[in-house]
């Protein structure tokens, strides 16, 4: 199992090849995926690298997306990648997730600006959506996320809402050409420093439209759910794919989703989710 690598002698290695500072030492285990550990190393009293630890196949799916979009300002570098050892280096990006965040469409703005603008097709994808397990369209993957959502919002939101939702999925599956995407870009996976976006951590890469991860940012905290927000972050964003309308569809397909996610992990944002759900779900009807 990844846990029980030998840190400290991958430690060794990493300084003694010139990775890492000679002076860098394991100073905090951080949370990490369910197979893998995470650490944060540091040289003298501040934090420096990051060193993550998992199975191969996510290793290298990581160091594809970093590898990819070496160029954007918002994400860590990647120093050191060995998926065979399972293990990958990357710089430390100073500052906090979740809080201090200042007001959503500026941080939007840069996330669109400094990263979703310089995404990539990819078209010789074998599948859309999570890499480790590609569906073999679009819909099927939107399908697969409304069924789970729909499971878990029944007795929550009212039948027609399900219904609704149903009936966007036909408008919503044509996705054009697949990209390679972060498929995690949450404010839990942002980092703000002096109330500005300064990196966007820990991708779990997958192939799809680029509005996916456009429309999850938004929709990942319940504050500035508002139609301004979303069009003052989509008119940054180059080339555009679609109109307003289909803009629109696709935010509400997401914030379902999210409202689901929202139960499950962060329930004391449920309230929020639900004031603005409504006047989501009436721009469609």
């Amino acid at each position: 199992m990844t846990q029980r690598k030998d840190v400290h002698g991958l430690l060794e290695t990493l300084r003694s090849t010139g990775v890492v500072d000679s002076r860098t030492y394991a100073r905090e285990q951080l949370k990490g995926t369910t197979d893998g550990v995470v650490y944060e190393l540091a040289v003298g009293e501040e934090p420096a690298y990051v060193l993550k630890m998992d199975r191969p196949e996510e290793i290298r799916q990581v160091e594809q997306f970093y590898t990819a979009y070496a160029d954007s300002r918002l994400l860590p570098r990647l120093l050191h990648a060995d998926p065979a050892g399972g293990s990958m280096v990357y710089s430390f990006v100073p500052g906090t997730t979740h809080i201090h965040r200042g007001p959503k469409a500026r941080w939007m703005i840069r996330l669109v600006r400094e990263l979703l603008n310089k995404y990539q097709a990819c078209p010789s994808s074998e599948g859309w959506g999570r890499l480790e397990a590609p569906r073999e369209s679009w819909r099927a993957f939107q399908e697969r996320s409304a069924e789970d959502a729909s499971r878990t919002l029944a007795g929550i939101l009212p039948a027609e809402d399900h219904e609704r939702i149903r009936g966007l999925l036909g408008r919503i599956s044509d996705a054009g050409e697949p990209y390679l995407l972060h498929g995690d870009t949450g404010i839990h996976n942002f980092v703000f420093h002096h109330r500005e976006l300064c990196g966007v951590i820990d991708p779990s890469p997958m192939t799809g439209p680029v509005l996916y991860d456009l429309t999850y940012a938004f929709c990942s905290s319940p504050d500035d759910l508002n139609l301004d927000t979303l069009l003052a972050a989509y008119d940054v964003l180059h080339p555009k794919p679609v109109d307003q309308t289909r803009l629109i569809e696709e935010t509400v397909f997401q914030l379902y989703c999210r409202i689901a996610i929202c139960v499950s992990v962060h329930p004391q944002d449920l309230e929020g989710y639900l004031q603005a759900w409504p006047n989501w779900r009436d721009l469609i009807s």
